[in-house]
């Protein structure tokens, strides 16, 4: 269940572009002045993809198509395709439904959730 900026991860035109947000980002550990130096975001997206092939790890549009192959299902959020005005051409092939936070909850009801 894809909300928000997860949307780009399925997103037809951006999902092979994401770039890593160098302003801001806790995840990082990095001086936030110094993310918004020019070209600091493209340095930083070049630094992970090399991390992530180091340890093996797949691009997002590979991670994407495992977990398609898996039989799991790919949904994005309602409430987030209509604020950001996307409908679901706008997606890749593998994004089952565009449905709401409720459904989603129902439908995964009895089953494992996981929120990363």
């Amino acid at each position: 269940f894809f909300t928000f900026f997860g949307l780009d991860a399925i997103h037809s035109r951006r999902h092979e572009h994401i770039k890593v947000a160098a302003v801001g980002n806790p995840g990082l550990h990095f001086a936030t002045w110094a993310g918004g130096i020019p070209g600091m975001s493209s340095v930083m997206t070049h630094m992970m993809e090399k991390k992530m092939e180091n340890f093996d790890i797949p691009s997002i549009p590979e991670f994407i198509e495992l977990i398609s192959d898996t039989g799991a299902g790919l949904y994005a959020c309602q409430a987030s395709v209509d604020l950001f005005g996307l409908e679901k051409d706008d997606f890749i092939e593998q994004v089952d439904d565009i449905i709401t936070v409720g459904d989603f909850y129902e439908m995964a009801q009895g089953g494992h959730i996981i929120f990363t």
